[in-house]
């Protein structure tokens, strides 16, 4: 798992951003700290909450948002579409992101085996990890405010 201070991973995806298109995290550094938030599952409830504090109450104005988890493309696109939500989602049904930021999830629900461990990582325009949080379970949130302050720290 990148340790603040690390080079970020690179990885592909899907990105949903009204469209389907590839995603390669590299091809979105340089300009502002990137913010990954994985995610576990499109349309549970700690996720929605998380996705919708990130839509409300997390100033995006200073960097690139991406919410990340293994759920195919198109389930992702009814999911942003259904929650309003304002960035980019990347799927990763590969399970790509996930390893490359060791952030798996053992799941076994309805034929799903791993899911995206609930995470955050902001990385500066360099590429560099400046921020890394981990949920202790499921239903945790990351702490906003710490958010927030990380992407200022990273964009300085």
């Amino acid at each position: 798992m990148p340790a603040v201070g690390d080079d970020a991973p690179d990885f592909t995806g899907s990105l949903v951003d009204g469209d389907i298109a590839p995603f390669e995290l590299s091809e979105h550094l340089g300009e502002e700290p990137v913010v990954l938030a994985f995610f576990p599952a499109a349309f549970s409830n700690t996720c929605t909450d998380e996705m919708e504090a990130l839509r409300d109450g997390f100033d995006r104005d200073d960097c690139t948002l991406f919410g990340v988890s293994t759920d195919l493309p198109h389930a992702l696109a009814a999911y942003r579409a259904q929650y309003d939500l304002p960035f980019a989602l990347v799927g990763d049904p590969d399970h790509r992101a996930i390893e490359a930021y060791d952030v798996v999830e053992d799941f076994a629900h309805d034929g799903v085996e791993t899911v995206a461990q609930r995470a955050v990582f902001v990385i500066d325009a360099d590429g560099v990890v400046r921020y890394r949080w981990l949920a202790e379970n499921a239903g945790q949130e990351p702490d906003y405010d710490a958010l927030d302050e990380a992407v200022a720290d990273a964009s300085a």
